[in-house]
């Protein structure tokens, strides 16, 4: 099971690079630059589990992608549209390396299991 899912992110993540190369007029370079942007939300870590693990999941959710990509379809802002498609690619890159969402009791508990050292 574990597999498909990562073959499932894996298609999700070639979707993002295809709707960027389709639908985005940027600079190419704007996607690898700025594909690690959205890990800048650990920071909410700093006020707090339950705080860090909110603003975590908000940057790292699908619908929270879905909703930007579609705000920038519709009023063709390009940066929106971007931004979407960034949040898309991050967040299945995040799970195809096991890193999901997060729980209230510590960055290490996510809904596809505990990351970090196991324990021997």
């Amino acid at each position: 099971m574990k597999t498909i899912l990562i073959l499932e992110e894996l298609a999700c993540f070639a979707l993002a690079v295809l709707a960027f190369y389709l639908q985005c007029s940027l600079a190419w370079w704007w996607f690898p630059a700025l594909i690690l942007a959205p890990d800048i939300s650990m920071l909410g870590y700093l006020a707090g589990n339950k705080t860090g693990a909110c603003v975590y999941n908000f940057f790292h959710h699908k619908g929270t992608a879905i909703a930007l990509y579609l705000a920038g379809w519709y009023t063709g802002h390009q940066w929106l549209l971007f931004c979407g498609i960034l949040l898309f690619a991050h967040s299945s890159m995040d799970r195809i390396f096991g890193y999901g969402l997060k729980y209230a009791t510590g960055f290490s508990d996510t809904h596809l299991g505990k990351i970090g050292r196991k324990p021997v």
